[in-house]
């Protein structure tokens, strides 16, 4: 986790903020909060993968989803 005085890039906060879209979405599935954070963090580097392919968050929830 970066400290509180260093700042996130521009390109680093777009995927954390991606992240958050997808927990909503996940949320709005049926996970609870703590199993759709629980996701993103055993599977950022899918995740991350996926927002580089160009996927919106609603998409990347439902492939979580529909596994």
């Amino acid at each position: 986790m970066a400290k509180k005085n260093e700042e996130l890039d521009e390109e680093t906060l777009a995927v954390i903020n991606w992240c958050i879209e997808v927990e909503g979405f996940l949320v709005k599935g049926g996970a609870t909060q703590a199993q759709a954070q629980e996701f993103i963090e055993e599977e950022i580097e899918f995740l991350t993968d996926q927002f580089y392919d160009g996927l919106t968050p609603e998409e990347a929830a439902k492939v979580a989803l529909s596994d």
